[in-house]
C-alpha cells in the first residue's frame, strides 16, 4: 500500500508550486501556466462551496455503493473548462462526473437525477437540452455555470457565466486561500465518477477512491511499479515536464480525459485541439505539429483510421506534416486493428502505438506496443493485477488454458456503481475475500502470459449454439482495404437463434460484393462467424468518442434500409 494518500488536487498544487510557469494547458490561443490553472480552479471551488456544494458526510458512512459528495455535472465539449470543472470540483470536494453531450432530453434528465447533480458546467450550445429538462428533474440544480462558445443561445434559467462567476471571486495565490478545512480534507478517499454504458444499457456511474484510481487507473507508481512514498517524490518525478498529451476523443469519456489528468500529474501539458465539437483529422495532425504534442490519443479505428488516410493523402501530395515531435499514439477504450497499426508506424518514423486495455472499472489491465519492424497483432502483456476467470467467475485460469474466460482486476478496483448494490455486487465481486472488477469482456491467457482479447460480452452473439465477438468480426471485416469501418451484431434468426450481420461503410468508389468482404473476412474467422448479411451504409453511428453505438446496429439490423446500394 502507498503510505501517501494520493489525491488529484494535492499532487497538482504542489507541481503547480513547483512549476508555476510551465505551460500547464494550451487551447487555441490561449495558453494557461500551472499558475493559471491553480488560480482558476481554486476560484472555481470557492464558486462551488460558496452555493453549497462540497462533501456531504465521511468516507465510509454509508454503503460502499455510496457517495459522500455532491456531484457537480461536466455537460460540455473539450476546452479548459472541462478539466478545470474536474479539478475546481474535486478543490471543493465535490464529485464531478461526465455528460454525454449527445443525450436527448429525456436520457440527460435520467443522468442529471440518476447523479442528482447539484451543479452544471454546460457549454451555451447544450443550453436549450438543459433547459428543456430543469423544471421536471427530481432535485433541480442549485448552480448552473454556462459556457460561452459563440452559439448564441441565451443562459439558461438562473444560470451564471463561467468566466463572470470565477472573475468575482479574484485572483488567489495559495489553497490556504480556500477554507482550512476543506484543504486539509483532501483524501485518497475522495471519489472519481465516472459515468459508462448508455450503448448497451442504462449509463451506470463508477465510483473509484482517488488514491486507487490514481494507481490503478492512471498508474501513478514508481517506474519499477513501487509506490510513491510521500508527494515530494512525485514532484521530482515530474520535473521534466517533458509529455505534451493530446486526448483527441471527447473529454467526456473516460479514456480521454484519464489521458489528460496522466499528463497533468507528470507535470506535462494538456494540448487541445482548435475544433473538438467534431473530428476533424487535419485538425489534430495540425495541432500535434504547431504545439509539437508527444503523444496523442484515439479511441480505436473510427479515429486512427481518418488520421492514417489523412496522412497519407498529405504524403502522396507531398505536403507531409512534420510529426518528429510525436512519439505515442495511444488508444483507449476500443483496440485499434493490426493492419491500422501496421500502417500507422509506417506513416510515422519512430511512432510507438500502445493498445492499452482496461475499462472504467477495471483501470489499466494491459498493454500492447507496436513498432516498426513488430507482429502487429501481438497480444497484451497484463498489469500484475490482471486475471482471467474461468465461466463460473470462482477460478483463475493458467496460462495456455483454451478457455475464453472474465477478463477482471484484482486489488485497487472501484467501490461499486453509485447507487445501485445489485450491480456492484455482480461487477465488482468479492473472490478468495478479494474484491475484483469484472467488465464483461472475455478474453483467453495465452501460453507466453499475454492476453488475447475477445471482445465484450453483452454484445456477443450465439449463433447456432457458438458464441461470437462482435468486435473480432469487425476486425476481421476491417482487413478488407474498401471497407472504411464495420459494427457487428445479432439478430434473431429462427434457424440460428441470433445470425451475425455486418453493418459497413465503404470507402468512396469501391466495388467490393459482399462475397470479396466475406473471403477477407473468411481469412481470420472460421465460417460461423461471418455476417448472415452485410448492410451498406453511408455512415455508421458511433458516440463522440468513437464507441460502436451497439442498441442502433441492432434496430437497423432488424429493419435493414432498402435503398440503392443496400443489401438486397
Amino acid at each position: 500500500m502507498s503510505t501517501v494518500e494520493l489525491n488529484v488536487a494535492v499532487i497538482t498544487e504542489a507541481i503547480a508550486a513547483a512549476h508555476p510557469d510551465r505551460d500547464g494547458l494550451v487551447f487555441r490561443d490561449r495558453r494557461l501556466s500551472w499558475a493559471d490553472v491553480a488560480d482558476r480552479t481554486r476560484r472555481l471551488a470557492r464558486v462551488l462551496l460558496d452555493s453549497g456544494i462540497g462533501l456531504r458526510s465521511e468516507f465510509g458512512s454509508g454503503p460502499r455503493w455510496e457517495s459522500v459528495h455532491d456531484h457537480v455535472a461536466l455537460y460540455l465539449h473539450n476546452g479548459n473548462e472541462y478539466l478545470e470543472g474536474m479539478l475546481g470540483a474535486w478543490k471543493a470536494r465535490a464529485a464531478p462526473f461526465n455528460v454525454n453531450y449527445r443525450y436527448v432530453a429525456d436520457e440527460l434528465r435520467y443522468l442529471l437525477d440518476d447523479a442528482s447533480a447539484r451543479a452544471v458546467i454546460v457549454h451555451e450550445c447544450f443550453a436549450p437540452t438543459l433547459a428543456a429538462v430543469l423544471d421536471s428533474l427530481a432535485d433541480p440544480p442549485a448552480l448552473i455555470l454556462q459556457v460561452a462558445d459563440g452559439s448564441g443561445h441565451p443562459l439558461v434559467p438562473g444560470a451564471v457565466d463561467y468566466d463572470a462567476a470565477l472573475a468575482a471571486v479574484g485572483p488567489t495565490t495559495s489553497p490556504v486561500e480556500l477554507p482550512d478545512d476543506v484543504v486539509s480534507g483532501w483524501s485518497g478517499d475522495d471519489l472519481y465518477l465516472c459515468y459508462t454504458g448508455g450503448t448497451t444499457g442504462m449509463p451506470k456511474g463508477a465510483m473509484w477512491r482517488q488514491e486507487d484510481f490514481l494507481i490503478a487507473a492512471l498508474g501513478v507508481r514508481r517506474r519499477d511499479g513501487t509506490d510513491f512514498e510521500d508527494v515530494e517524490e512525485i514532484v521530482a518525478a515530474a520535473a521534466s515536464g517533458r509529455l505534451r498529451a493530446l486526448p483527441a476523443p471527447p473529454l467526456m469519456h473516460g479514456a480521454a480525459h484519464w489521458n489528460a489528468l496522466s499528463c497533468w500529474i507528470a507535470g506535462g501539458t494538456v494540448i487541445i485541439q482548435d475544433h473538438p465539437e467534431h473530428l476533424d483529422p487535419e485538425d489534430l495532425l495540425r495541432t500535434v505539429e504547431r504545439h509539437r504534442a508527444t503523444s496523442l490519443l484515439v479511441v480505436g479505428d473510427p479515429v486512427a483510421r481518418p488520421l492514417a488516410d489523412a496522412l497519407a493523402a498529405a504524403r502522396a501530395d507531398g505536403r507531409a506534416h512534420d510529426l518528429s515531435s510525436l512519439r505515442h499514439l495511444l488508444s483507449g477504450g476500443a483496440v485499434l486493428s493490426p493492419a491500422l497499426k501496421a500502417e500507422l508506424v509506417e506513416l510515422v518514423p519512430g511512432l510507438t502505438v500502445v493498445d492499452v486495455l482496461g475499462s472504467t472499472e477495471s483501470g489499466r489491465q494491459g498493454v500492447s506496443n507496436v513498432r516498426a519492424g513488430d507482429a502487429p497483432s501481438v497480444g497484451f502483456v497484463p498489469s500484475s493485477t490482471s486475471v482471467v476467470l474461468d465461466e463460473s467467475r470462482i477460478a483463475r485460469l493458467a496460462p495456455g488454458d483454451p478457455a475464453i474466460g472474465w477478463l477482471a482486476q484484482s486489488g485497487r478496483v472501484p467501490l461499486g456503481y453509485l447507487n445501485d448494490e445489485e450491480k456492484t455486487a455482480a461487477t465488482f465481486p468479492e473472490i478468495d475475500g478479494v474484491r475484483h472488477a469484472v467488465a464483461g469482456d472475455r478474453a483467453r491467457l495465452r501460453a507466453d502470459g499475454t492476453i488475447e482479447l475477445h471482445g465484450r460480452d453483452s454484445v456477443c452473439i450465439n449463433t447456432g449454439g457458438e458464441k461470437v465477438f462482435a468486435e473480432e468480426v469487425e476486425t476481421a471485416l476491417k482487413t478488407h482495404p474498401d471497407v472504411f469501418d464495420a459494427v457487428v451484431c445479432g439478430r434473431p434468426s429462427p434457424r440460428w437463434g441470433e445470425e451475425v450481420v455486418a453493418l459497413v461503410q465503404m470507402r468512396s468508389g469501391s466495388d467490393a460484393d459482399d462475397e470479396g468482404l466475406r473471403a477477407a473476412a473468411g481469412e481470420h474467422l472460421a465460417r460461423y462467424k461471418l455476417p448472415k448479411e452485410i448492410i451498406r451504409l453511408d455512415r455508421l453511428v458511433r458516440s463522440p468518442s468513437g464507441k460502436a453505438d451497439y442498441r442502433w446496429a441492432r434496430a437497423v439490423a432488424a429493419d435493414p434500409p432498402r435503398a440503392e446500394g443496400s443489401a438486397p
